[in-house]
């Protein structure tokens, strides 16, 4: 639990940006000293990860649930400047549901047999089952940036902004997606994007490896989609963090109707940051 998270709290400006376009980019998240880290730690796991699938120096990789690999992740897990505003958009009772590191060395690509701009909605079937349209935001992701992708060519994450409001890909006359833009991160750089928007991964043409890690949170009650292997760290850590990590003191019950216990970040947002909501 972090007091230093009262001094990022979610601005009316940031809301309506995320709420009208589907993202945001919050720049230099994080500083530099914990981007070396995190990528000595990011480059020493894609290493053992890549030995252990056969894989080369030029392959790609896609590694989930990477968050209980080491203390860096964790760090990042809760980090003042992009946590609060996670449960400034989504409220108290969620969870880290999702968690992937992108690796994407030079002329390699995001996508298994990417060709190409991939674009999609996140969360797989929610996108055929929910009924509703718009459909409901249900989670976010956060992607922190540990090397250079403000040049065009870099396996660039594209947007299609205030596409989350949008179920069908929106395409010109000629079929084609329309809209999209291409972010520009630097390294220590956040980008906040909404499950529901039009996105896409895209080939690295450059000389520099594109490496980024993703952190998908959602309400509890929606099934993670990775294994979260945290067990072996789980009862070392303060109770937000085991509440993000999928602890639950009264059981299953604990995450559809919450009790105070099962939601402590409810209390300290209570106590400290003047939340005064019933719901």
């Amino acid at each position: 639990m972090n007091d230093a998270w009262l001094e990022h709290l979610i601005t009316e400006e940031e809301e309506r940006t995320f709420a009208e376009q589907g993202y945001m980019i919050v720049e230099n998240a994080i500083p530099q000293e914990l981007v070396e880290r995190a990528t000595q730690v990011a480059d020493r796991v894609t290493a053992e990860e890549k030995e252990k699938r056969g894989l080369g120096p030029s392959d790609g990789l896609l590694m989930l649930d990477f968050v209980g690999k080491d203390d860096v992740f964790l760090e990042l897990l809760d980090y003042p400047t992009t946590f609060p505003l996670v449960w400034g958009i989504l409220g108290w009772n969620i969870q880290l549901y999702h968690s992937h590191m992108i690796i994407t060395p030079p002329n390699a690509v995001s996508g298994p047999g990417q060709k190409g701009l991939n674009w999609h909605k996140d969360s797989g079937r929610l996108n055929n089952e929910l009924e509703t349209d718009p459909q409901p935001r249900i989670s976010l992701k956060v992607a922190f940036f540990l090397s250079d992708a403000s040049e065009l060519g870099r396996a660039n994450l594209y947007v299609i902004p205030g596409s989350h409001l949008l179920n069908k890909l929106p395409v010109d006359e000629d079929k084609k997606p329309k809209g999209g833009i291409a972010i520009l991160a630097k390294p220590g750089d956040a980008v906040f994007f909404d499950r529901r928007i039009w996105h896409a991964s895209s080939p690295n043409t450059s000389e520099v490896t594109r490496k980024a890690l993703f952190y998908g949170y959602s309400y509890r009650w929606l099934r993670p989609r990775d294994d979260m292997t945290v067990g072996h760290i789980i009862g070392d850590l303060d109770p937000i963090r085991q509440q993000l990590l999928g602890a639950s003191a009264t059981g299953g019950h604990g995450y559809t109707s919450p009790k105070p216990e099962d939601v402590p970040l409810r209390g300290w947002m209570q106590e400290k940051a003047g939340y005064n909501g019933a719901d």
